[in-house]
């Protein structure tokens, strides 16, 4: 393919290079807004900054399990027609979780069984349009 380079077998990395996450950050409208959504997903803060002043935090860091994401306040607004992001959420047992979740208030998707997630895998929005598919681990 142009542009792309052709593979010539396995890639050594040097260890120094190995990484250890890949945490998405996501721009939101509303910092404390987004928290309380993703607290139904069992995320819990980590970590929250309130500039000096402030009222509410414009940052936060939540965690759940081995799962994190972090949320900053949006420079601009937020077009949930744009968010050209999937966010994959595995757990152990998606029938029950996604029970929680509607329980909890939250509109999620019917389950679908794709050839990729024979076992299972069901849509939920956050405020912002940014689509999180949970499937099972």
């Amino acid at each position: 393919m142009d542009g792309v380079p052709a593979s010539t077998g396995p890639v050594r990395l040097d260890v120094r290079m190995t990484l250890k996450a890949l945490v998405p950050m996501a721009h939101v409208r509303s910092v404390p807004r987004s928290i309380d959504f993703y607290r139904k997903l069992g995320f819990v803060e980590g970590n929250t900054h309130t500039p000096e002043g402030g009222r509410e935090p414009v940052w936060a860091w939540l965690t759940s399990g081995g799962a994190q994401i972090m949320l900053a306040l949006a420079s601009e607004l937020v077009d949930p027609e744009k968010q050209a992001v999937l966010f994959y959420v595995y757990a152990p047992d998606v029938e029950a979780f996604r029970s929680t979740l509607i329980e909890a208030g939250v509109d999620a998707g019917p389950i679908q069984h794709p050839f990729y997630a024979p076992r299972g895998e069901f849509r939920v929005t956050d405020p912002d349009g940014y689509v999180l598919m949970v499937t099972h681990t």
